[in-house]
């Protein structure tokens, strides 16, 4: 199997959402391997061109998990972390050359991926239209949902706003 077509085949898949502590090292290093280093090759690629032509924008697909984790995802969350650190460094590397580094983070969109989560979902279009207009706005952050407004905003209270059950 090729590496891009692993990447292809290793999109979000809930069936592979992994436990931190009791998967196997190979579908963590997958999750990390997609949405970090996927993320890293795919903007090492096309920023030469971004910028050769004057600049413009990357959009980087987050997560409100980016801010959260929940331990039987761990590795989708800690990716989703990562892929967020990734971009505020890409973000600040990439200005001086016309690049504006922006990251959408969205809660649940209605997709396969979480086609059996009994939660309230985006339509893929509405986040795509937000997508545009956080890119045409200026914005560095593009929160796309409640879900990923209330993940940012419980950043600000601490360990404690994010994980109320912790003693």
């Amino acid at each position: 199997m090729t590496r891009s077509s692993q990447m292809i085949e290793s999109l979000p898949n809930p069936e592979r959402f992994t436990d931190l502590l009791a998967a196997d090292l190979d579908d963590i290093r997958l999750e990390m391997d997609t949405h970090y280093l996927g993320t890293l090759s795919v903007v090492r690629a096309f920023a030469p061109q971004i910028a050769a032509n004057g600049g413009g924008a990357i959009l980087n697909v987050l997560s409100g998990l980016s801010w959260v984790s929940f331990p039987e995802i761990g590795a989708y969350c800690a990716a989703k972390s990562a892929e967020w650190s990734l971009t505020n460094a890409l973000r600040v590397q990439l200005a001086d050359q016309g690049i504006r580094v922006a990251g959408l983070h969205v809660g649940y969109m209605d997709t396969e991926m979480v086609r059996a989560v009994d939660a309230a979902k985006s339509d893929p279009a509405d986040i795509a239209r937000i997508a545009v207009d956080g890119i045409a706005a200026g914005a560095y952050e593009i929160l796309a949902d409640n879900a990923a407004r209330q993940a940012q905003a419980a950043l600000s209270g601490g360990v404690s706003a994010l994980y109320p059950q912790l003693p």
